[in-house]
């Protein structure tokens, strides 16, 4: 019996040692706040002024259709227990809704103390009176949904946040301000070399698949001049493509950007047989491994963006 309770003795001796030398993070998991993102994009905003006070996730995969996505049974079991849900808003993320009146959960739904809109202090661009029926593609009346692909606007979204996160965990708003302060001067920092990366695209004429890029346009001063889709979400007749087809030569279009989880025949077609150059760019976070981040993300798209413009501008030789 002794040399049993010794051993047990031991064991927890052993036990409680291993735990203090995991870090804090490990051991006080469960203090995070659980956090629960429509996107990849929101929960990487999250986590950059969370740190490790938050346990984020996302529902929608960044390598999909947002718009399109069809929630999961799970999906309800993982907003059961959020302290904090974070969506896109702008009409982007409308599926969410059900979901959220799924729960039960009155603060978790719109208007709610612990639902947080994005784009509640963004100007959106291009909104106008849209409806959208069945086979008209997205319903884009709200504004283009697209606004974290401007960093400007991640300081926007980050700065909601640092107020969400605060106001539901007060303990900890110092450390939450100190990481969203110590973000936006990091982004700040990339932004410089982003726009001299991006001038080598002014002036030129860009196509792209989908209405994507209206605030990273206006951001890095890009023209895109059409779209493969004639409306968010419709796939390009014969006719629509042999008007672009005529746009890119007569804009001397030399650079179509694409999505990966965009089909590329469409793209591939406008660029045979001339100059122009089929680009892929990332929308969200993770939907290419170059893009694990936030920061990563808009990094990622610019550098491309600029090596691309470094081949099909090159002078001939």
């Amino acid at each position: 019996m002794a040399r049993g309770a010794a051993a047990l003795v031991w064991a927890m001796a052993l036990a409680c040692g291993l735990l203090a030398a995991l870090p804090a993070t490990i051991v006080h998991a469960q203090d995070r706040l659980r956090v629960v993102a429509t996107t990849s994009d929101l929960r990487s905003l999250v986590e950059a002024v969370g740190g490790d006070r938050v346990a984020a996730t996302h529902l929608a995969p960044p390598e999909a259709d947002v718009e399109h996505y069809q929630p999961r049974p799970r999906d309800v079991e993982r907003l059961q227990g959020a302290a904090l849900v974070v969506r896109v808003g702008a009409d982007f993320d409308l599926w969410f809704d059900p979901l959220l009146a799924r729960t039960g959960r009155a603060e978790l739904q719109r208007g709610g103390a612990r639902h947080v809109d994005g784009s509640r202090a963004v100007a959106l661009l291009e909104v106008r009176g849209m409806t959208a029926g069945p086979g008209d593609g997205h319903a884009h009346g709200a504004g283009n949904p697209h606004y974290w692909l401007d960093p400007g606007n991640a300081e926007i979204v980050t700065a909601t946040l640092l107020e969400a996160l605060a106001r539901i965990d007060p303990t900890h708003a110092a450390h939450f301000e100190q990481r969203r302060t110590a973000f936006v001067e990091r982004l700040r920092a990339k932004a410089a070399g982003w726009d001299t990366a991006a001038s080598a695209l002014h002036g030129k004429a860009l196509v792209a698949h989908h209405n994507t890029w209206a605030y990273f346009a206006r951001r890095f001063r890009l023209e895109f001049a059409g779209f493969i889709e004639p409306r968010p979400g419709v796939p390009p007749s014969p006719a629509h493509l042999a008007r672009l087809r005529t746009l890119v030569r007569e804009r001397d279009v030399r650079i179509i950007v694409r999505q990966p989880h965009e089909p590329a025949r469409s793209a591939e077609l406008l660029a045979a047989g001339g100059p122009a150059r089929v680009v892929v760019l990332a929308a969200s976070v993770g939907a290419v491994p170059q893009a694990p981040d936030y920061i990563a993300l808009l990094d990622h798209n610019v550098r491309t963006l600029a090596a691309a413009a470094a081949t099909v501008f090159a002078p001939a030789r």
